[in-house]
């Protein structure tokens, strides 16, 4: 029956990826068998399906091109076999052929073998024909790619001046080139690009570059894009990024300096012709939800993938996106895996313990498990040879977050339900979220502007980034931010001088672009003709960290505690890029200003929590006076926490329903869908791919109104849900991102390939993880033996026994841990 299962998973797996055992109105049958078996009826009737035991060999399949051509050599295992053992026949049959693609199966493991490039990679699908004609031109070559001479004006012209009015650009425009148009490489840049180059030519695929944030790793990507495509060992490249404003931001990068030789496009916006691009660049969450990488590419549709903020577009199901392509992986960090070398016994419950794991994933997935990166280059790097530059950090604790940060936390008395006082504690992960002190704030804010550092040129607060704890506290923050403005400076900023920026705001994504062009809500008034924004604070959440890039950004406010390395790295980098301040008050005067320093408010003693090895330039110490209300008695206490009164039950009714259900049962989900479509604001939301903020509209505009009271719960019940069908599923299938709603069963076998392709392990370990991985994900006993180790209570259990557990090897380890960062178990309830 093994033979019979993995013949059965080879067929549909062709199937589905559009090749035909048969005629149809897509084109002529391009499906065959080894031309030297004759399989007869009788065949059939004696081995059934045991197709493994005919004397002439293994029957196996042959894949034609559209001349009927032999094209791909498909070799094919019953489960239990390791599909590699029928390597090196296949290779012999494939060259007997003149083929040069190979796949090798066995139903649940496979792998795609192109026989001049390299060695075996497992693939998760099996690759579609016209992807496979695209790669028969693509000759990869590591010498030419090491060889290729690469210097600082590698990529350094772009495109011609359009200076129509400058006499020296029309006599001679071919030569007049202005600096404006010209970009050189750095050394430390080119340095990089040499070592990708050193690793290519010992016999790598994969590579890593551990670089500070501002060090231009966009720029160094041109370089290697470049490389690749000039070389021939690329045809078509995937760039990936963690967030909407980043996926512009490359996209205008690659297209400023490649543009006169490859073209660029975002996935998005050109589903339709992105075979055209020799770049494409696309959020890995927009190809990652529900597998939407599969059904729109095929494996082999890139062959160099450039995962940029690597530890993040690499985790989770994000990583199963980029396994799922073969080709060279280059990944770019920066985040250095020694942050965590002096925190190696932490419990599992520690966050650091997850972020350990996901950069040590990130080095061995790029080949560098020996914690040694292809490529180095640090913060102190870069601010010693002055390209970077360090903070000023300023450590301002208040008396409640004083107290907040104390092993003992911060008590009060509040009254409960039934009226009666009783004392609670709140510790640093509850401000803001169980605990609200509007003093607090008011003081964060304060602080921040006595102190913060001022714009050169004009005086006034210098641009600045503020990061809160969730879209609810920078809603008050910015309320706090603009009252202390129109207060101190009345009339120069209208409620503009701090704006929140999160996913919730309508073209927050556009903000972000207009305030690094200095144009957000216009430009400042404090000085005619000066080209720096009017607002001087974005208020965020998680918007604005990763790659975003505005150079002259003097202040950063650390208005929430942050536990990861990984986030507090990339919300530091924003502030460590250089910059000129200029202004141009006439044709003869022009005034520039050097970039020094930037400052970075601490709130919560962030730096001291990451035993940072930055000095301490400037410490704010915040000491409330013992009068004031942030600090004695018992009303004063009941000021700083908000406490919601219970509403109580005012009607009550009751009606059965009959066994036939309600209309609106089977009507609500199609007039869920008809409300969305029709929304305005939803479909421009969509079309920027902004998922986040329509799931935030959705929740504050249109579940639980009158008339209709739309929730998840009875959309799930509407489409029969054997699980819980989140929001972000039930948006892509109205769309079309999506096809249909899976059932548990094709979730957990999509986990189950995701699994494969992270980590790879043998044949003999397949069939086993797979029942282990189900069961743990769905069996909430089997996760407590696990994490209990009570391992003599799988004698009972019918889902794992002892037997199975013991043929996990390694992978009872792995499997728990895949789990744990990412599967929501809640999914599948």
């Amino acid at each position: 029956m093994k033979e019979a299962r993995a013949r059965i998973k080879i067929n549909k797996l062709l199937e589905a990826s559009g090749w035909r055992f048969f005629d149809s109105d897509k084109g002529h049958a391009n499906i065959s068998l080894e031309n030297n078996v004759k399989l007869s009826h009788d065949d059939f009737e004696r081995y059934g399906n045991d197709f493994e035991k005919f004397k002439n060999g293994f029957v196996d399949f042959l894949l034609l091109d559209e001349n009927n051509f032999p094209f791909v050599v498909l070799e094919a295992k019953s489960e239990d076999n390791d599909p590699l053992i029928g390597k090196e026949q296949a290779r012999r049959y494939a060259q007997s052929q003149n083929v040069r693609f190979i796949i090798l199966s066995n139903g649940n493991l496979h792998y795609l073998w192109d026989l001049e490039r390299g060695n075996p990679s497992i693939i998760s699908a099996f690759p579609t024909y016209e992807s496979l004609k695209y790669s028969e031109s693509f000759k990869p070559s590591l010498s030419a790619l090491s060889n290729e001479v690469v210097g600082n004006d590698y990529i350094a012209l772009t495109q011609k001046p359009n200076y129509k009015d400058d006499p020296r650009w029309l006599s001679n425009p071919n030569k007049y080139i202005s600096d404006e148009n010209l970009k050189f490489l750095r050394p430390y840049q080119v340095s990089a690009i040499h070592s990708l180059q050193k690793s290519a030519e010992k016999g790598n695929d994969r590579y890593l570059f551990e670089m500070a944030t501002g060090t231009g790793k966009t720029l160094i990507s041109c370089g290697i894009i470049k490389l690749f495509l000039k070389t021939g060992n690329a045809k078509r490249i995937l760039f990936l990024v963690d967030r909407l404003e980043l996926e512009d931001q490359a996209w205008r990068n690659f297209s400023r300096y490649l543009k006169n030789d490859f073209t660029c496009v975002i996935y998005k916006e050109n589903k339709g012709d992105w075979k055209k691009a020799e770049v494409v660049v696309s959020t890995v969450q927009s190809l990652s939800f529900n597998n939407k990488y599969k059904h729109c590419f095929s494996p082999t549709d890139f062959n160099l993938i450039i995962s940029d903020e690597a530890h993040r577009s690499i985790g989770g199901n994000s990583r199963a996106v980029f396994e799922y392509f073969v080709g060279y992986k280059l990944g770019l960090t920066a985040t250095p895996k020694d942050y965590l070398k002096n925190i190696d016994k932490i419990s599992e419950t520690d966050p650091r313990a997850w972020e350990r794991r996901q950069l040590y994933d990130t080095y061995n997935t790029f080949g560098c498990s020996s914690g040694e990166p292809t490529f180095r280059y640090s913060l102190l790097d870069g601010v010693k040879d002055k390209y970077l530059i360090n903070p000023i950090i300023a450590d301002a604790r208040s008396q409640i977050t004083t107290q907040l940060l104390s092993d003992k936390g911060y008590s009060l008395e509040i009254e409960n339900e039934e009226g009666k006082k009783e004392e609670q504690t709140f510790f640093l992960r509850d401000f803001e979220r169980k605990f609200f002190s509007q003093k607090t704030n008011q003081i964060f804010c304060k602080t921040f502007i006595e102190n913060a550092l001022k714009d050169p040129v004009s005086g006034e607060i210098g641009k600045s980034i503020c990061f809160c704890v969730s879209q609810n506290h920078a809603s008050k923050i910015t309320e706090i931010l603009n009252q202390f403005a129109e207060e101190l400076w009345p009339g120069k900023y209208n409620s503009d001088f701090a704006v929140q920026i999160t996913s919730n705001i309508s073209d927050s994504q556009q903000f972000t672009i207009n305030f690094s062009n200095n144009n957000l809500n216009g430009h400042t008034k404090w000085l005619d003709g000066y080209k720096s924004s009017k607002t001087r604070v974005c208020v965020t959440v998680g918007m604005m960290t990763t790659g975003y890039d505005c150079q002259d950004i003097l202040n950063l406010l650390l208005m929430r505690p942050i536990f990861s390395p990984t986030d507090f790295i990339q919300i530091k980098g924003r502030g460590t890029r250089k910059h000129t301040f200029a202004y141009k008050e006439n044709e003869s005067s022009n005034t520039t200003y050097e970039k020094e320093h930037f400052k970075l408010f601490d709130f919560f003693a962030t730096c001291e929590y990451f035993e940072s090895k930055f000095d301490y330039d400037q410490i704010l110490k915040i000491e409330l006076p013992s009068d004031s209300n942030d600090g004695g008695g018992d009303k004063a206490k009941k000021e700083e926490v908000s406490i919601f009164n219970v509403d109580p039950l005012e009607t009550f009714s009751e009606k059965v329903v009959g066994s036939s259900g309600m209309k609106v049962d089977w009507k609500f989900f199609d007039k869920f869908e008809t409300t969305i479509k029709n929304d305005l604001i939803i479909k421009e939301k969509y079309s920027q791919g902004d998922i986040e903020g329509i799931e935030e509209y959705i929740k504050s505009e249109i579940f639980e109104k009158p008339h209709n009271y739309f929730n998840l719960d009875k959309l799930r019940q509407a489409v029969k849900a054997d699980r819980r069908i989140a929001l972000k599923e039930f948006i892509e299938k109205i769309f079309g991102g999506i096809s249909k709603l899976k059932s548990k069963d094709e979730l957990l076998d999509d986990e189950f390939e995701k699994f494969l392709t992270i980590y790879k392990p043998e044949s003999k370990y397949v069939l086993p993880i797979k029942n282990f991985l189900k069961a743990y994900i769905t069996d909430h006993e089997i996760r407590d033996i696990v994490e209990s180790k009570e391992y003599s209570r799988l004698a009972t259990n019918p889902k794992v026994t002892m037997e199975d557990f013991k043929q996990l090897n390694g992978y009872r380890e792995h499997v728990p841990n895949y789990v744990k960062d990412y599967v929501s178990i809640n999914t599948f309830m």
